[in-house]
């Protein structure tokens, strides 16, 4: 994979584990341009009104709000409603990932996960 593949890409990482987001956007970072991330729904709302990710990828397990409930905000929203969302989770069953396809959840990475296996999912669903 080459970094210019990822030239002008732009990601926002939503996690409330502070470790797991810390790492991933790390290595992120090391590969993207611009790697934005947020400890909840709250914080994803005003990164991405401001910066205009991209992807976004968000855990589904979260207080306040869970990536699920984000997702389907985010999809009624005109400017977001077409960028892809990838969906972070320890959960696997067929019940969350037919919700997460009803919404418009682009991908699934079941945790614990590696970041080539992030890297991976975002180009799918990139196309690239």
């Amino acid at each position: 994979m080459s970094i210019n593949e990822f030239k002008n890409i732009k990601i926002l990482f939503v996690e409330d584990e502070d470790n797991i987001r810390i790492n991933a956007t790390s290595y992120l970072k090391r590969l993207f341009d611009e790697v934005y991330e947020a400890k909840d729904a709250f914080e994803a709302f005003e990164i991405i009104e401001y910066k205009k990710p991209h992807i976004i990828i968000t855990d589904i397990n979260m207080p306040q709000m869970s990536g699920l409930e984000l997702s389907q905000r985010l999809k009624s929203i005109p400017s977001v409603r077409q960028k892809p969302i990838l969906a972070l989770t320890t959960e696997n069953s067929a019940e969350i990932k037919q919700a997460g396809k009803e919404i418009g959840i682009a991908g699934w990475v079941v945790k614990p996960f590696s970041n080539d296996k992030i890297v991976m999912a975002i180009k799918k669903v990139l196309g690239t």
